[in-house]
């Protein structure tokens, strides 16, 4: 049996751009935990991952975010990748997924540039985080106090900073999640 077992996890990418390591590996870590896991778009088919800036593998869209409902999951996990985040923070139904996450108080993994996401949703005030640090100021701006660290956890939220941090950012998000709902986070979404 795993930590997971009986947790149902959403992955939120836009459809392209996403960074195929930040989705791929939290994906089979948390899949081993014994996980159920959707991976949630805003659009059906499949989603273009990258290498950095080379094209890599497709995913496949288990639903698109009008036909999820974050009351039916237990966590939220949102990879990084520059294009990815930076499109679906444009996007008012991506926002408010995400959104409905924290009011519900429960648990959101965040990695390298995915932290856009959470600054547009308007989550991060009065939070330690972490990200790929040209993120530092935007975090700032919206009232995030930003560390240089490999994870950092605040009452549910885990954020890391890039690819090298994936160990720990799947052991944290795995802890968190298997915990499960946090009241401070439903106050202070």
């Amino acid at each position: 049996m795993g930590q997971l077992d009986g947790k149902r996890v959403a992955f939120f990418a836009a459809p392209e751009g996403v960074e195929q390591v930040e989705l791929t590996t939290p994906w089979d870590r948390l899949d081993a935990e014994g996980a159920t896991l959707d991976m949630v778009s805003l659009e059906p088919g499949q989603i273009q991952m990258v290498h950095h800036l080379d094209r890599g593998d497709t995913f496949t869209v288990d639903r698109t975010v009008e036909e999820a409902d974050a009351a039916e999951y237990d966590a939220l996990v949102l990879p990084g990748g520059v294009a990815n985040p930076d499109r679906a923070r444009m996007d008012p139904r991506a926002v408010a997924f995400v959104r409905a996450f924290f009011e519900a108080g429960k648990p959101v993994a965040a990695i390298c540039h995915a932290p856009w996401l959470l600054v547009e949703a308007d989550v991060v005030r009065d939070r330690t985080v972490t990200s790929w640090p040209s993120l530092r100021t935007d975090l700032q701006n919206a009232g995030a106090t930003w560390v240089d660290q490999e994870v950092v956890v605040d009452t549910g939220l885990v954020t890391s900073r890039k690819p090298d941090d994936l160990d720990a950012f799947c052991a944290k998000a795995i802890e968190e999640i298997a915990e499960g709902e946090h009241d401070r986070q439903q106050r202070s979404a």
